[in-house]
């Protein structure tokens, strides 16, 4: 190993540009190693040591220009040198010089001692020189198969990594930061045998077993036995590779040391190991229930040296614990468990305790089901399990109200009411405990039957039923049921209408409660409910007479009573009964508009009345009706107002021909009336629907006919004679003879006659003369017309009679 302790020096240059370096290769002791630079045109070098800060030369050396690292010699330990380099021509001309500082290594150490106390490491004993700092052991085989240095602090020193059982040459080297010294005189020195590898175990409580391996030269072994905490121990030696040493204490902990001898009687490496021995077997086992039932706690009184224990059962739950109590968890239901304990050291498990016996708590019971044996009395049924003492049946209401029941067999009786829901849930029990909570069975029973049922019509077709609400029902089904089939109505609310019944009809009306996990309770006793008869249809209606009908009606309705109404604009309605299909009803007014219905009743209501029937009755005929005659041909006819009439034909009639007038008035002026006849008088009172009304009154006669062909004439005395032609020989007749300042009239004297004279005539005057038949009544006919005459005088009496025509009657 070389040191490079010094550093190149800056460059000197005398005659030429090239440079000159030097540096400090190595040291030892008494010498240095230094390196430099080859120069142009050298023939040698010189190397110069100077001590450090004097100029004087300590030493040199000589080189030739072909060598470029010397070493310088006879150096003194450990001191601080100033080396120079000078590059010299062929004159011994210096041409060029460069220096560096460095140090010699310290002086050579003497070795006192060397002996192997391990087989692998030597330790020397050496003398420690001045300035070193640090110091190398050098081992190495005489056949240079092996070589090795250790730097060590100082002395002693070990050197380790060596082989068992080998000679070795050692030498010491001191160390500073220039280098190392040159290596010391060498020492022989031979390692010891190497330590036997055991292994060890604890066959038993009692006994430890040791084994090795066996150590090449090695002529004996001896090993020495302490038990942990004593001062006294065994020692044996045996020329054997295994021992077994007996009789030691369970539980407790021996150290074996062990070493080999050579043949030098030289004991090699010891190597020592501590083994302990097995633990006693555990006792005083006790088994107990703790933390509900899933949990064992094992207990046992505690093992001396035991580090942990491991409890084991028969079903391989296990449990480890460094205490003495151990917890088995989680415990299986329904077995038979057989519990032992081993106490554990690092030397190995005790025998295991003696097996105790522990039977778990049940397993839980399956309810299958839950019987109802009658009303209000239920059971629970469950199926059989192992290892159990009773059982018991936990049964809780849900209005919170509970049951307990405990039985040694398969079932329990408990009360169940309806409308309630029940859990239900069955433990085994043993001297374990009780099971864990089996599978919870729910058990709801049927609804009770609603109560207070009442039952209300609230249309024809529909009905209402309500009642009490009951425990347990979600929903009510109200069914209502005849012999042509059922009509459901589903409702959460007590209260339900049954819609679109058949009339007339005797319904089965069944109020059942519902939930969801039974049903309905279908058990209830139902209540009979007749619906109101059917409506009947008014068929015909017919006219008897002027004030009464008769109506006819059908209906599917048995023995049912009926009412018809005949209902006017005014005044009370007007009805009849009848027990079969049509009866009659009377005091109608004439000329009134009627509705007609029936209406059907039993003892369970009255049915829907009918549709209404129109009826009108033929209108009234007039009270009062009179015929004036207008003129000789016509007649006016005129009456009363008369109820429900909205047009009217009047008619005369006689042998000679007959007159009529359809009119919507009150009067009618009427033609081609013949004189002096006798008419019928009638009139037809007619409805705006065309109803009609035959009204007769007493006859009408006819004035008799006005006269034809009259003449005046002239007669002494200022008289004038009127004469006619009669149309009648019945007749009686008068003669009006008018003039501008008087009036004179005349009458036949008998029925027939047809003439009449009027006196006190003036003469030269102008006369207007009618002619009128006279009614028996003593009235005169006022439609005949009058003739205008002339009367001229001749002397002082009446002269010449003119006719000048015809005038109309004013």
């Amino acid at each position: 190993m070389h040191y490079q302790t010094g550093h190149f020096s800056s460059p000197v240059v005398i005659s030429s540009g090239s440079t000159l370096a030097i540096s400090v290769y190595t040291v030892t002791s008494k010498s240095a190693v230094l390196r430099w630079n080859s120069y142009p045109g050298s023939s040698s070098y010189r190397v110069t040591a100077f001590l450090r800060n004097s100029v004087q030369p300590f030493i040199f050396s000589s080189f030739s220009q072909n060598t470029l690292m010397g070493s310088i010699n006879s150096l003194s330990p450990n001191t601080a040198y100033t080396f120079q380099v000078e590059a010299l021509d062929g004159s011994m001309t210096v041409l060029a010089q460069s220096s560096v500082d460095g140090f010699t290594a310290p002086d050579v150490p003497t070795i006192k001692m060397a002996s192997s106390k391990q087989s692998q490491n030597m330790t020397v004993d050496f003398v420690e020189v001045p300035g070193a700092i640090s110091y190398i052991i050098r081992a190495e085989t005489s056949d240079g198969s092996f070589f090795s240095e250790m730097f060590v602090p100082g002395t002693p020193g070990t050197i380790v990594g060596l082989q068992p059982y080998t000679d070795y040459t050692l030498s010491v080297m001191s160390v500073n930061s220039a280098g190392r010294s040159q290596p010391s005189e060498f020492v022989q020195a031979k390692t010891v045998l190497a330590t036997p590898q055991l292994t060890t175990s604890s066959p038993s409580n009692s006994s430890i077993a040791v084994l090795w391996t066996p150590v090449p030269y090695a002529v004996l072994y001896s090993l020495s036995i302490i038990r942990e905490g004593s001062i006294l121990q065994s020692r044996i030696n045996t020329t054997n590779t295994s021992l077994t040493i007996d009789s030691l204490e369970a539980g407790t902990n021996y150290c074996i040391k062990v070493n080999a001898w050579s043949p030098e009687s030289v004991p090699g490496d010891d190597f020592t190991v501590c083994q302990i021995t097995r633990p006693s077997t555990p006792q005083s086992v006790v088994l107990k229930m703790v933390n509900g039932m899933t949990t064992l706690s094992v207990s046992w009184a505690a093992v001396h040296g035991a580090d942990r224990y491991t409890v084991i059962s028969s079903s391989g739950l296990n449990c480890t614990s460094s205490s003495s109590t151990c917890m088995l968890t989680p415990l299986t239901c329904g077995q038979i468990q057989y519990i032992s304990v081993i106490a554990m050291t690092q030397g190995g498990p005790s025998l295991p305790s003696d097996p105790q016996q522990f039977i778990t708590f049940p397993c839980p019971p399956q309810p299958l089901r839950v019987d109802e044996i009658a009303a209000g009395n239920c059971s629970v049924i469950w199926s059989s399990v192992s290892y159990v003492d009773y059982y018991t049946a936990f049964i809780k209401r849900d209005d919170g109200t509970e049951e307990t029941c405990n039985s040694t067999g398969t079932s329990c009786n408990f009360s169940c009411h309806c409308g309630y829901s029940y859990i239900m849930s069955v433990f085994a029990n043993n001297q374990a405990g009780s099971s864990p909570p089996g599978p919870v069975l729910n058990q709801t029973t049927l609804p009770c039957c609603p109560g207070n049922m009442s039952v209300s019509s609230v249309s024809w077709e529909s009905v209402m039923v309500s009642w009490m609400a009951v425990r347990g029902a979600d929903v009510y089904e109200t069914r209502a049921v005849d012999a042509d089939g059922e009509l459901v109505c589903n409702d959460t609310s007590p209260v339900c209408v049954l819609s679109d019944l058949t009339c007339n009809t005797r319904y089965s009306l069944l109020v059942a409660a519902c939930n969801d996990p039974r049903g309905c309770n279908r058990t209830c006793s139902p209540q009979t409910y007749q619906t109101a008869p059917c409506m009947p249809e008014i068929v015909q209606v017919t006219q008897s007479n002027s004030s009464s009908i008769n109506i006819t009606w059908t209906s599917a309705n048995s023995a049912a009573n009926y009412t018809v109404s005949v209902i006017g604009s005014v005044g009370n309605p007007l009805t009849c009964q009848s027990g079969g299909t049509s009866c009659t009803v009377t005091g109608l007014s004439c000329g009134t508009s009627y509705r007609i219905n029936a209406i059907a009743s039993t003892a369970a209501g009255l049915s829907l009345p009918s549709y209404s029937v129109p009826f009108e009755t033929a209108p009234c005929c007039p009270r009062n009706l009179s015929v004036l005659q207008v003129t000789q041909a016509m007649s006016n006819v005129s009456w009363s107002a008369a109820q429900g009439a909205q047009s009217f034909i009047a008619s005369l009639a006689s042998p000679r021909g007959h007159a009529q007038c359809h009119t919507t008035r009150t009067t009618c002026l009427m033609g081609c009336i013949t004189c002096g006849t006798n008419y019928t008088v009638s009139l037809e009172a007619i409805s705006s629907t065309g109803h009609t009304a035959e009204c007769t009154y007493h006859g009408f006669s006819t004035s008799e006919c006005c006269p034809s062909g009259i003449r005046l004439f002239r007669r002494a005395n200022n008289t004038l004679r009127v004469q006619w032609r009669s149309s009648s020989p019945l007749s009686n007749y008068t003669a009006v003879v008018t003039g501008s300042t008087s009036s004179r009239s005349c009458s036949s004297l008998q029925p027939g006659q047809n003439a009449c004279d009027v006196s006190d005539i003036t003469c030269g005057d102008v006369y207007s003369v009618v002619v009128a038949p006279v009614n028996p009544d003593g009235t005169v006919v006022q439609f005949c017309s009058s003739r205008m005459y002339s009367v001229f005088c001749s002397g002082s009496g009446v002269g010449t009679v003119l006719y000048r025509g015809r005038r109309s009657v004013d």
